[in-house]
């Protein structure tokens, strides 16, 4: 998916227009090529700079900053980069410079990375020398078409491309769990990212809000939306708004996004639960060994998944979007199954016969 996000006026309160692009033909083929097809967007845009941002990080940066230093170099591309340990560079494009800061080479996750400066995902281009680099690289056979592999390595041999060292908050969340634990961060006595700011946070509703409603459940060091009904207990977790959980019932350590409801009497433990999602009566996500430093193994139920009552589901599980609860032939899913569609029904793939009515 690519997305042009214009009109933000952080000193006069905010105003945005998020644009939503969808591919031209098929599915877009790698990063670089969702620019590319939408290259008849860009030129209509009356700037001669493109700021082009991925959509897994979580970070606070002014942007303005970045795109001052492009100028000031001269350069025809800048790649925004943070330190990261050095076990982790094998996730990231990584980079090494000269004396001026100018990219000499760009290793895109590479198991024999030399330095620890990352990319963030984030680049600035000059917006014809892009549209070309672009164009050349559609009309490549076997390219991948992404910034990392193709774009950015060719322009390092051709064109002045800078390194912008960023050094606020950023929080890769391309994995479950890089996913998770910047949620838990949240809670912490001092994290470094902060929901309570003076930079807007665009959205339909009001900022979280730390604690919860005046009501008959018990909330405990967690970060509740509004229109949330808490009836059991909540601890350490963060809700989304529109988010039920019936009496009795317990949600821990957990992600749990919009408008999911959770039944009497159910356990949800070190889960992420996507928007819409049904948890029926008597539930237990995430039961098994506890979570452990390094293998957080979180259970996933995908959006619009209805768990039907006295289902049990263990931990690192991945419950794929929109499973109903008719599909389920068996009420205790074992740890580390992955559960999908079949022509008639889902089943368990480690294939226990058992349930728990």
């Amino acid at each position: 998916m690519s997305a042009y996000l214009t009109g933000w006026h952080k000193e006069n309160g905010h105003h945005a227009n998020l644009t939503i692009l969808t591919p031209g033909v098929g599915s877009y083929a790698g990063t670089a090529d969702a620019i590319y097809q939408n290259l008849r967007y860009l030129k209509k845009q009356n700037a001669d700079t493109v700021l082009v941002l991925a959509g897994d990080h979580v970070y606070k940066m002014d942007y303005r900053k970045m795109i001052d230093f492009h100028h000031k170099m001269k350069a025809d591309a800048t790649v925004g980069v943070v330190r990261v340990p050095i076990e982790e560079t094998h996730r990231f494009g990584t980079v090494e410079l000269d004396g001026e800061g100018k990219i000499t080479e760009f290793k895109e996750k590479s198991s024999m990375a030399r330095g620890n400066l990352a990319s963030m995902g984030i680049y600035v281009f000059n917006k014809d020398l892009l549209a070309r680099r672009l164009s050349e690289d559609a009309a490549k056979a076997g390219s991948l078409h992404d910034f990392g592999y193709n774009i950015l390595p060719r322009m390092i041999k051709n064109d002045r491309v800078f390194a912008y060292e960023f050094k606020g908050y950023w929080h890769d969340i391309g994995t479950v769990d890089a996913y998770y634990e910047a949620n838990m961060e949240l809670l912490t006595p001092r994290p470094r990212f902060s929901l309570d700011s003076d930079w807007p946070v665009p959205g339909n509703s009001s900022v979280l809000t730390t604690g919860g409603p005046d009501q008959a459940g018990s909330v405990v060091n967690s970060i509740v939306s509004p229109g949330c009904i808490i009836e059991g207990r909540v601890e350490n977790s963060i809700l989304s708004p529109g988010v039920y959980v019936a009496p009795q019932a317990l949600v821990r350590n957990s992600v749990v996004m919009t408008d999911t409801s959770i039944g009497f009497h159910s356990i949800v433990d070190g889960c992420i639960a996507d928007e819409k999602v049904n948890i029926g009566r008597f539930c237990y996500i995430g039961f098994g060994a506890a979570l452990q430093s390094g293998n957080t193994a979180i259970t996933v139920l995908g959006e619009g998944v209805t768990v039907p009552d006295r289902t049990a589901i263990g931990r690192n599980c991945n419950v794929r979007p929109g499973i109903g609860a008719d599909a389920f032939d068996t009420r205790i899913i074992s740890s580390g199954t992955a559960l999908e569609y079949s022509p008639q029904t889902i089943k368990d793939i480690t294939g226990i016969p058992t349930n728990i009515d």
